[in-house]
């Protein structure tokens, strides 16, 4: 079925638009790879970047609707090979109506030295006490039904998991949500890695002073806030920053 078959299906098209490009303008683009996914309203499955552009270049004829099988719905593009990933944390968390994949390298440095992520910075309150979880079973692609099923327990009611060796994968209740959290984890890890340089990484904020913090940051209007800045700064137009509902 080609791109933009119906009003509901181009506006959805956009919002992935708008948030790869946001993400992009966040730090995030990697090449051609990383994803970001929108649940499909009817249940259909979700909107997602096919391979080939970099968030960065994302147009309307780079989005497929993917079903829960893999099957393209709308789009004459194919499926991402990581499409598992998006659709079974779909499927699992009724509360996501976005799913953001990328290969931060900061991400990948601080998994790599085994350390948790710390509250030494505003951003890292949203990711410690308790700590995010950590997908172990592999590195490398998600790209079967049942990985893409394990991670999505893995990740349970969190609002983000790391994948070390990969990168990371966030969700939100909309594309502002789990793009601005994926840009807030990126900046935690670099934060903590330059502290871990010298060697005398000694403080950060309490569980409790933690907890204070997130309540004022993790908030929709803040998420909104962040967003609609990337969003400017990519040249996306605001009125496809959400999904309805």
């Amino acid at each position: 079925m080609p791109p933009g078959s119906t009003m509901e299906d181009r506006r959805l098209t956009g919002i992935v638009v708008s948030a790869s490009r946001a993400l992009a303008a966040g730090g995030l683009a990697d090449l051609v790879w990383g994803h970001v996914s929108v649940r499909d309203p009817s249940d259909r499955g979700v909107w997602v970047k096919t391979f080939g552009p970099g968030l960065d270049e994302v147009s309307t004829d780079d989005v497929v609707l993917v079903s829960p099988t893999g099957q393209i719905l709308v789009g004459r593009k194919s499926a991402p090979l990581e499409w598992p990933l998006h659709t079974e944390v779909a499927a699992l968390r009724p509360d996501v109506n976005s799913v953001v994949h990328v290969h931060s390298a900061a991400v990948n440095a601080l998994t790599s030295t085994g350390q948790p992520i710390r509250p030494i910075s505003h951003e890292g309150t949203l990711f410690a006490f308790p700590d995010v979880p950590t997908f172990e079973e592999t590195g490398s692609l998600i790209t079967t039904r049942p990985l893409g099923s394990r991670l999505a327990e893995m990740l349970a009611g969190s609002r983000a998991c790391l994948m070390p060796r990969h990168g990371a994968v966030t969700v939100g209740q909309d594309v502002a949500e789990a793009v601005v959290t994926a840009v807030l984890l990126d900046r935690a890890c670099s934060t903590q890695l330059a502290a871990m340089t010298t060697g005398f990484m000694l403080s950060w904020s309490s569980p409790a002073e933690t907890a204070e913090k997130r309540s004022l940051l993790a908030t929709q209007k803040q998420f909104d806030a962040v967003y609609h800045l990337l969003a400017r700064k990519a040249g996306v137009r605001p009125h496809l920053l959400k999904p309805s509902g």
